[in-house]
């Protein structure tokens, strides 16, 4: 391997290749994942546990033909935290299972009636400009996870800025400058530049490390049972609409990626049923929901690995780390500038891919409608504009995307009446 090469979503890998390329997307997902259920006020470790069963579900569905791993959805936190705070986190749970199978409504419909409305409502003009929002709309996040924007109430630690130039710096040169085996985790390589150099600044120090350590060896996850109110229900339900949209991003930035059309094989009915089944029974039993991650999208982006075998078995090692106590423990002592550094990179990878979308697509911005289509998503997901739906806000990505379909559908329906005067 003097260059990087395509390991391809049917290929399998060796062993020694097979742990450390699992490694890298397990540690990708893992700071996002986990502060979900910090967030929640619950154990993480039940968490890793559905995440990777989750996953493995997901393979399976999706008959193999699908690389995506399943971590935690930020969607719910606004209207989980009301529910929460007014009932408690049973009752979360049971707005979760709603939802869950709510999405696996929706992709029996679809499974009816197929994805072409897709391209009319969402044309390579609009597509483009909501997956590359799927990246840019992050990047603060990954700065301020870092800890690398100022605030009134404290300066910022010039650790965290070295923690984040070595772990991003690693990262960068690495993608370009990796050789043979290397050449295909720079992720995993840049996570433990960023980790050691923590502990060399005292950012981590060594009693963490040793505490983790010194964790019980086996734990249980903590599993709860669901409650059900209609009300609470009502509230969580909107968030159907966000995790459809980021859905079907999700699954156009992949294929785009992988250059498979995974909407129709193994199918856009299989992935998003998948998805809602997992977060069915995350919330059977106590976990957080689930959804496909662009920071593993951009892992996939970056290294140019797409095996399933390899998701699995980053899967496999979150179920395992559920249960062991160091293991669980040494990663939740990861600090934020190693993971903002490794998604500031991964965020500006899904971001490039929405530019590839228009490219591939040929996007002819004479046209009227598409240079129309492209700046009006842009702006919205942008500009910081919201609409609520009751404890639902739809804003960045989703609401463009909801737009750009709004609109696209306008347009079409103009064609149909010979109103437009840009027709081909």
């Amino acid at each position: 391997m003097e260059t990087k090469k395509i390991i391809q979503v049917e290929d399998k890998v060796g062993v020694n290749l097979l742990i450390p390329l699992s490694l890298q997307h397990m540690f990708a997902m893992f700071g996002a994942s986990v502060l979900v259920p910090i967030l929640f006020q619950i154990n993480p470790s039940v968490v890793l546990l559905m995440n990777g069963i989750g996953t493995l579900l997901f393979i399976l569905i999706t008959k193999g033909k699908a690389p995506a791993y399943l971590g935690s959805s930020f969607a719910f936190l606004a209207p989980a935290g009301i529910v929460i705070s007014k009932w408690g986190y049973p009752y979360a749970l049971g707005g979760f299972i709603v939802v869950g199978l709510a999405a696996c409504i929706i992709a029996f419909i679809i499974y009816k009636f197929g994805t072409k409305w897709i391209d009319v409502v969402l044309p390579a003009a609009a597509m483009g400009p909501v997956v590359a929002l799927i990246g840019l709309e992050l990047a603060g996040t990954a700065a301020s996870t870092a800890g690398i924007l100022p605030s009134e109430d404290a300066a910022i630690n010039p650790k965290n800025i070295i923690v984040f130039a070595v772990t991003l710096g690693v990262a960068v040169f690495g993608n370009v400058l990796f050789r043979k085996f290397f050449a295909v985790i720079p992720i995993l390589i840049a996570i433990i530049a960023g980790y050691v150099t923590a502990v060399l600044t005292h950012l981590v120090t060594m009693a963490d490390v040793s505490k983790a350590l010194h964790a019980n060896i086996l734990v249980m996850p903590n599993f709860q049972a669901p409650r059900f109110n209609l009300e609470a229900i009502i509230m969580i339900l909107p968030v159907i609409l966000v995790i459809t949209s980021e859905h079907v991003g999700h699954q156009i930035v992949t294929s785009k990626i992988v250059e498979r059309d995974l909407l129709k094989d193994p199918g856009l009915h299989r992935s998003l049923f998948a998805d809602g089944f997992s977060t069915m029974l995350s919330g059977f039993v106590g976990s957080v929901p689930t959804t496909t991650y662009g920071e593993n999208i951009g892992v996939m982006a970056m290294t140019k690995v797409y095996s399933v075998q390899v998701i699995g078995g980053a899967a496999v090692l979150s179920v395992i780390a559920s249960f062991v106590g160091p293991v669980s423990a040494l990663i939740q002592t990861i600090p934020g500038p190693v993971i903002g550094g490794i998604s500031f990179l991964l965020y500006g990878m899904i971001g490039a891919s929405g530019i590839r979308v228009m490219v591939d697509g040929q996007v002819d911005y004479s046209r009227s409608r598409n240079l129309t289509l492209t700046s009006i998503v842009f702006v919205t997901g942008l500009s910081g504009v919201a609409l609520n739906l009751g404890e639902v806000t739809l804003k960045g990505m989703v609401l463009a995307c909801i737009v750009g379909m709004i609109l696209s559908l306008l347009f079409f329906l103009f064609d149909k009446l010979g109103l437009t005067n840009d027709k081909q």
